[in-house]
């Protein structure tokens, strides 16, 4: 019985010294959609998984959904990551607006909602519009989006997509 004791006790410290947690981000994806992987893609410091909705293709999609997680980042306000996609949004496209719809400093995990909004690229007319959720875990700053071909995002969309990502929670393994 002491022996056993003794095997527990070092098995449980060894998993408490090395033992590495590992967070992620659940999101319950909208069902109605029918998501399938179009991709994931992993480095060393980030991955990337684009969803597409029932038997759409890159070449023909209406809604894209897309993870990523960033690793070993860690912002200390939603300013910064807002700033960053504003910076690549005009820089895609002059003609692109973000809004930020609503941001939390004072969580445990910070988190910042918002969109981007173009009517049209310099080299392609058709439009398209993202709806972002950004949110900073332990280590790992985590953003969510969902994409359409529409100059803008509808008040409902806004509201469902909000909903979904807010509702997101991390997890541990």
């Amino acid at each position: 019985m002491k022996k056993l004791l003794f095997l527990v006790t070092l098995f449980t410290f060894t998993v408490s010294v090395f033992g590495q947690t590992q967070e992620n981000l659940k999101t319950h994806w909208a069902e109605e959609y029918k998501w399938k992987i179009g991709s994931n893609q992993e480095d060393n410091s980030s991955h990337m998984i684009e969803l597409l909705s029932g038997n759409e293709t890159f070449d023909n999609w209406t809604i894209l959904g897309t993870m990523m997680s960033y690793k070993n980042v860690k912002i200390s306000n939603t300013d910064q990551i807002v700033e960053l996609y504003r910076k690549a949004s005009i820089k895609e496209s002059p003609k692109a607006k973000l809004a930020i719809l609503e941001t939390n400093e004072t969580a445990k995990n910070i988190w910042v909602l918002f969109k981007v909004e173009t009517p049209s690229f310099p080299n392609d007319p058709k439009p398209e519009s993202q709806l972002y959720y950004a949110t900073q875990g332990e280590t790992t700053l985590y953003v969510n989006f969902i994409a359409i071909k529409e100059k803008k995002l509808s008040k409902d969309f806004v509201e469902k997509w909000s909903k979904v990502f807010k509702d997101s929670e991390f997890v541990y393994q």
